[in-house]
């Protein structure tokens, strides 16, 4: 065995890397059943259209203004809904990362788990 090898991790013991690893396995599924119940809502075009997800990026409902519908101009109807969804996609993803942040304090998760 070479010298000053001390466990190979930094001199951090081997059990009580594990210990942190299975806390942080722990927070993490816990954090994903709280996804569900978080609730993003954003609205485009002044309101006129909304859209709610959940922190697993699952659309929960989408609202519509009825002024909003012109069969003549599908397109700025179209766009809405994307700027909307986009939107809150990102609100979630934001919300996301800063809870596995939290989590793993700062430490990059292999393959971009989340």
């Amino acid at each position: 065995m070479a010298r000053g090898f001390n466990g190979g991790f930094g001199g951090m013991n081997m059990n009580n890397l594990m210990k942190q690893a299975q806390k942080m396995q722990k927070q993490m599924e816990q954090m994903q059943e709280g996804l569900k119940d978080k609730q993003f809502e954003v609205t485009s075009g002044g309101g006129a259209v909304k859209i709610t997800i959940n922190g697993k990026k699952e659309i929960q409902s989408i609202k519509i203004a009825p002024d909003v519908v012109d069969p003549d101009d599908i397109e700025m109807l179209e766009d809405l809904i994307m700027t909307a969804v986009n939107e809150a996609v990102r609100q979630a993803e934001d919300a996301i990362n800063g809870e596995v942040g939290r989590i793993t304090g700062g430490m990059s998760m292999p393959g971009g788990l989340f």
